[in-house]
């Protein structure tokens, strides 16, 4: 059967041959310890599961609007308000199945055919997926190691042409947990503005963050950016949500009207009871949240000074997220393999540690840890991480 173009040209997840290949060897009985987690390992706080099946005992089984419950919006401008001191109306956001979606709907709505988005690398691995079904064209920035991943003002103008719409900050990222600061934001965004480009700003793991980091949004730097800037969020990283498919967006009126009509064609609506548990998620409070990313906090600190005393190993300290982004390029190169993500390969059938290869994320250095697991598999995955290096290459 012939698939469409647009299909046919998406590359393939860099992480299936790992899954699958970790898959196989736990089937063979194998002692697997898996680090490709993209979400966390704690189920979804018992208040918010509640609020959900409240609301379908009660009947909230039906149709909803296709743009999201009123009292779900109600709650994400509330929240904006108290967490950022940002004014959106209701007609300026728009709620779907999974920031995913609300990302795939945005670039639906905004491209053409060769538009240029400007993707910061490392990146989130459907980025550029999501650019490409909607006929536009991704351009690339690295973020250099040294300066923690992320692209200077400098690098973003001299990337902008004429074909450029927009530009996608993702703080705290996915793969590096790295963070913009407020300056940083600024400027970025001053050069943004002056080319007229949408600036996509991702901060689903805005919740997660450590060491008395600051998360900033880039709206929150100017009522001009503001203007200039969609926000896509959710409650699936915050609230351990990640299966009840709730993300959102907000910005400019007619955009987020455009997605809404998108929407009303592909989903409906996100599901009913997810939406309730989200309402829950932003207007009641247990501690439970706040539990979780300590836990990730105390997680990261215990194994990060272990993993750069392994040799051949660097890693910048994140400041968000949950995971760590190793360059392992000097540990594979003395080993003789041709590349990390051959490296990576050997790792998994020799030491039986599946992790996720720097590759699908723009950056074929490093590989991607979560440390959305337990510290007990943690610490043994670095111990079998430095016994592997240990025996394939001296230093």
């Amino acid at each position: 059967m012939e698939l469409s173009k647009r299909v046919s040209a998406l590359t393939p997840s860099s992480t299936l041959a790992i899954t699958a290949k970790a898959k196989e060897l736990r089937e063979q009985g194998h002692d697997v310890i898996g680090l490709g987690a993209g979400e966390p390992d704690f189920n979804t706080p018992s208040y918010i599961i509640e609020a959900a099946a409240a609301s379908m005992r009660e009947g909230y089984t039906k149709y909803t609007p296709s743009g999201g419950l009123p009292a779900l919006k109600q709650a994400i401008v509330d929240k904006f308000q108290a967490d950022q001191q940002l004014d959106y109306s209701l007609d300026e956001i728009i709620v779907g199945t999974g920031a995913k979606h609300i990302l795939f709907t945005l670039f639906q709505a905004f491209l053409d055919e060769g538009d240029e988005v400007i993707i910061p690398a490392p990146y989130w691995v459907s980025y550029p997926e999501q650019v490409k079904l909607a006929g536009g064209s991704p351009v690339y920035l690295k973020g250099a190691e040294e300066n923690h991943f992320k692209i200077t003002p400098e690098q973003l103008e001299r990337a902008v042409t004429a074909r450029t719409k927009a530009v996608i900050i993702n703080s705290p990222s996915n793969p590096t947990g790295s963070m913009y600061s407020w300056d940083e934001l600024r400027e970025i965004g001053e050069t943004a503005r002056k080319h007229n480009l949408l600036i996509v700003s991702d901060e689903i793991y805005e919740k997660l963050i450590y060491d008395g980091a600051h998360h900033y949004s880039i709206a929150q730097i100017s009522p001009e950016l503001k203007a200039q800037t969609i926000v896509i969020n959710g409650v699936s990283k915050s609230h351990s949500m990640t299966g009840w498919r709730i993300g959102y967006a907000a910005g400019d009126q007619t955009l987020v009207k455009a997605m809404t009509n998108l929407a009303s064609h592909s989903t409906s609506n996100p599901t009913s009871s997810s939406q309730f548990g989200a309402i829950a998620a932003y207007t009641e409070e247990d501690g439970s949240v706040e539990k979780m990313r300590q836990a990730f906090e105390h997680r990261l600190n215990q194994v990060y000074d272990k993993l750069i005393q392994i040799p051949g190993v660097t890693c910048v300290k994140p400041k968000g997220a949950f995971y760590l982004f190793p360059n392992v390029k000097e540990a594979a190169d003395k080993a003789g393999y041709s590349s990390v993500d051959e490296w990576v390969e050997a790792f998994l059938e020799e030491e039986k540690v599946a992790v996720v290869p720097g590759s699908g994320f723009g950056s074929p250095d490093n590989i991607r840890l979560s440390y959305a697991t337990s510290l007990e598999q943690l610490e043994r995955a670095l111990e079998r991480m430095e016994a592997f290096i240990g025996k394939q290459a001296s230093f």
